[in-house]
């Protein structure tokens, strides 16, 4: 398989702005409310703690599970981002974790959580599609 250390599986092309999490799941619950929001999965905490940023991004939502974990993620991607001259920002689910949202909650309440979360510039800028979902 290669050397994964440092490496996500991506959604959308990061420029400036990237939100990042440790499962397939809650990664693929914001795509489904966000589809245009560049997104980026580590498979595991550890992977997403490591992985590498995009030459030109500004600012890292940090996708955060509520359990040890999601806090570690969290810590371990501030520092990195902020060390890094990048604006870090954790999001946070209502439930353990975006998947849990938008499996009980819905699109509709997972979206206006998010919307709610996201910088006011990227919220306009990224509302777009979003707002046909639900």
């Amino acid at each position: 398989m290669g050397h994964l250390l440092g490496h996500a599986v991506r959604f959308g092309v990061a420029d400036d702005v990237l939100a990042a999490g440790e499962g397939i799941e809650t990664v693929l619950s914001l795509r489904a409310v966000l589809p245009t929001l560049p997104l980026a999965a580590g498979l595991s905490a550890n992977h997403v703690s490591a992985m590498l940023f995009p030459p030109r991004l500004r600012v890292l939502y940090i996708l955060r599970d509520a359990d040890r974990a999601g806090d570690a993620v969290v810590e371990t991607l501030t520092a990195r981002a902020g060390e890094a001259g990048i604006e870090p920002h954790a999001l946070v689910p209502l439930l353990g974790d975006f998947n849990d949202d938008l499996c009980r909650l819905g699109p509709v309440a997972l979206r206006a959580d998010l919307m709610a979360q996201l910088l006011p510039r990227h919220a306009a800028r990224f509302a777009g599609l979003a707002a046909r979902v639900g």
